[in-house]
Parts: C-alpha cells; structure tokens; sequence
C-alpha cells in the first residue's frame, strides 16, 4: 500500500502541525483513494475539538460533515485524515487505536518530537494499523 502525497501537501501538514503545538492537530487528506494506491491531491485544516487536544483529537461531527461535503463537491475521495503527535514518536497510539473508525484510509501522522519533523502514514484494518509507503513526490 502506498499513499503519494505532494511535496506542498507534506509542507502544509508539518505547518498546520507547527502552528498548532503543543497541541494536536487534525485535518482531511482528499484526492484519489484506492485499496492498493492513493493519492492525496489537497489537505482540509480542522478544529480539534478534543477534550485534551495535548494527547489526543477529535473533529466535531458538524465539521467533520461539512468537509466531507467540500471533499465531495470538489469531486474527490476522502483519502484519509492526519494528525500531529507533537513530542510523541511517529507511530499511531493506542488511543489513536481506539478511536479509528474508517477501515480501508490512510491515517497519516507528522511527529515534531525531533528537530526535524517526521510524517508516516497508516491504513486501518478495523483491528489494527498497518503501515503504508509514503511517496513524496
């Protein structure tokens, strides 16, 4: 499984991740999605609405809705959703874990833990996160 993800689109996860800290951030990943290969074309910014946005992130139903809809109406997939672990490693937890829900996407983290940040992507199996090439191109 790979998940190709612009240059501009890695910047502007790593700066939404930047802006944010110490707390997480999460947002959209919209583009082509398929079950071997797929590729992110633009990012979606969203409000954590977590109750600890230090450890954990949440988006709100009503947002989480409406940038479905944008995703939609610009006529792409949902690709998957990222987020930032900000002192954490460059892994999924087991809240993170806990809380996924869409079987078959691409859940892509940004670590700022080291001086220079890190991202990875995942798919989630509906058990357990298997972890996916990242093609930066």
């Amino acid at each position: 499984m790979t998940l190709v993800l612009p240059e501009a689109a890695r910047d502007a996860i790593v700066a939404h991740a930047r802006e944010g800290a110490p707390e997480e951030v999460v947002g959209v990943l919209a583009g082509d999605r398929g079950a071997d290969r797929s590729v992110v074309a633009r990012t979606l910014r969203a409000d954590n609405a977590a109750d600890t946005p230090g450890t954990r992130y949440e988006i709100a139903p009503g947002e989480e809705l409406e940038l479905l809809e944008r995703v939609d109406e610009a006529g792409q997939d949902v690709v998957g959703f990222y987020h930032s672990h900000p002192h954490g490693p460059l892994a999924p937890s087991a809240i993170d874990a806990r809380r996924a829900a869409w079987r078959g996407y691409s859940y892509l983290i940004v670590s700022l833990a080291d001086a220079e940040p890190e991202v990875g992507s995942w798919r989630w199996t509906g058990e357990a996160f298997r972890a996916e090439r990242v093609a930066f191109r």
